[in-house]
């Protein structure tokens, strides 16, 4: 029987019954940029899994053709070669027209055909000429046929270790085909507001945790080591108190202390050094992480009672053999930019789900001919777990994950007992670079609503040059921002007077 509401407190609807109920905290850790195959393709050889489970992996013949004609296959990454955690060794095209390159060989669509998934080498091709013209790192002996490499499981002990110990989704599906931004905003929002790049890092809707909020749901999100980006994404959380926000180390204190609300976000750091696992950035940085966050949350006293899914916000121009399905439904009625209808999911993306609620060795997808999984399942199983509405045609037509939790029993085994993280040798090609994101916090920060009073010793984000300048300016600009909140000054977006 729920609990009345307070005065003034709208009531929740029920709550999931089922597997779903016995889950007290959803934790979502997402990474950046990176397919299935390029991570997860090899898991498991020969397209079959435990038990004789289909698994929709690389058979090892799978190739492209390069700007010549001559096909370039798939191959394994040797970890032992200096740079390897940095490949495929430059930043590969990313962004709408670009993905449709990568998909169908040409920057628009050719109308309802299937793609062909053959575009990647000749896109990359493209993408280190840009790179090398502009200025931008390149891994010393990349080649277009780079973007066909594929970590073996040795490689990545931990997202594989967690793949082969809990439950892999091998048709998890990016929810646009397209960058960054766009595919944050349907994670977190079910809709991208029709945009469909990064030029937009801050929509006008409710968000997930908007939705909880107004329906007395704990949650928090969590940035690595600075203020979180998810933040000035949107209004409601831009409007929410600093008691839902936090850095990594808070995390793994309110994992300890039993503390997690029931939807925690986590994201990494952002940097060209982070552990984002951006291309061309360090690939072991980002499987350290994934290792705290398991550890986090398995010795903590919630362990039982909490899912955590890991996965990555888009493919990133990595290859894929997959083509992304088609019958997506549309979130609204927002025209979408290029003339996109929103009816097409993006590239499949890794995905691992970690419970003690989940058999290891489990392949999860769903069957049938159901509506896939893509980020909007996520939102789906918060809001059927409890029992809220959906927030777009889109997640109320996406599957919940309800249904990997065949276990009645915890199991009380760890697969990552003695497990470590890998250590990236050789220099990283793009150390001294500002990553996109870093530069792209940098702005929505410096669009926060700040009297001219808090601004005096601002630093000018015109003036901010390398990483550690933008990470400093985000740093003091929320820290203003923060300051004029506790002086009752109401929080909000303005054209900032700052000379940016």
């Amino acid at each position: 029987m729920s609990t009345p509401p307070k005065p003034g407190q709208p009531a929740q609807r029920p709550q999931q019954a089922g597997p779903l109920a016995a889950v007290q905290h959803i934790v979502q850790v997402m990474l950046e940029n990176r397919s299935f195959d390029h991570m997860l393709g090899f898991l498991y050889p020969g397209r079959s899994g435990p038990n004789g489970q289909p698994f929709e992996g690389l058979l090892g013949t799978e190739s492209n053709t390069d700007s010549s004609g001559r096909p370039v296959a798939v191959f394994t990454i040797d970890t032992s070669t200096p740079g390897a955690y940095f490949m495929p060794g430059a930043d590969p095209g990313e962004g709408y027209a670009n993905t449709n390159v990568q998909l169908f060989g040409t920057g628009s669509p050719p109308g309802a055909a299937v793609a062909s998934m053959t575009g990647f080498v000749t896109s990359f091709e493209s993408a280190i000429s840009y790179d090398q013209r502009v200025g931008r790192s390149v891994l010393a002996g990349t080649t277009a046929s780079s973007i066909m490499g594929v970590f073996p499981p040795t490689a990545l002990p931990v997202l594989s270790g967690l793949a082969r110990g809990y439950a892999v989704c091998d048709h998890w599906y990016s929810s646009v085909p397209t960058e960054t931004f766009p595919n944050r905003a349907f994670a977190c929002a079910a809709t991208s507001q029709g945009h469909m790049n990064d030029a937009t890092s801050s929509f006008t809707v409710q968000s997930i945790f908007g939705l909880m909020t107004a329906h007395n749901v704990s949650w928090k999100i969590y940035g690595y080591d600075a203020a979180p980006l998810t933040r000035a994404d949107f209004p409601d959380t831009l409007d929410a108190p600093e008691t839902n926000f936090g850095k990594f180390a808070d995390f793994q204190a309110d994992a300890a202390a039993g503390h997690l609300p029931a939807y925690s976000f986590l994201e990494p750091s952002w940097s060209s050094t982070g552990n984002s696992q951006h291309p061309n950035y360090d690939v072991a940085l980002g499987e350290a992480f994934i290792l705290q966050v398991y550890q986090a949350v398995r010795s903590g006293p919630g362990w039982a009672s909490t899912l955590l899914i890991i996965t990555y916000d888009e493919h990133g121009g990595c290859y894929d053999h997959v083509p992304p399905p088609t019958g997506a439904t549309p979130p609204d009625s927002t025209i979408g930019e290029f003339g996109f209808d929103f009816t097409r999911f993006g590239v499949r993306v890794p995905a691992v789900l970690v419970s003690p609620l989940i058999p290891a060795g489990t392949i999860y997808r769903v069957r049938d001919g159901g509506t896939p999984i893509d980020h909007t399942s996520v939102l789906k199983t918060i809001e059927q777990r409890f029992g809220l509405p959906a927030l777009t045609a889109r997640d109320a037509a996406a599957p919940d994950l309800g249904s990997v939790l065949t276990l009645t029993t915890p199991r009380t085994d760890d697969p990552m007992a003695g497990v470590t993280a890998p250590t990236s040798s050789g220099p990283n090609p793009a150390a001294g670079e500002v990553s996109h994101l870093l530069s792209l916090q940098a702005q929505q920060v410096s669009d926060l609503q700040v009297p001219l009073s808090h601004l005096q010793d601002a630093p000018l984000l015109a003036n901010q040059h390398t990483s550690a300048d933008y990470e400093n300016y985000i740093a003091a600009r929320t820290g203003t921002w923060k300051t004029a909140r506790a002086d009752g000054d109401a929080p909000g977006r303005a054209t900032p007077a700052d000379g940016s």
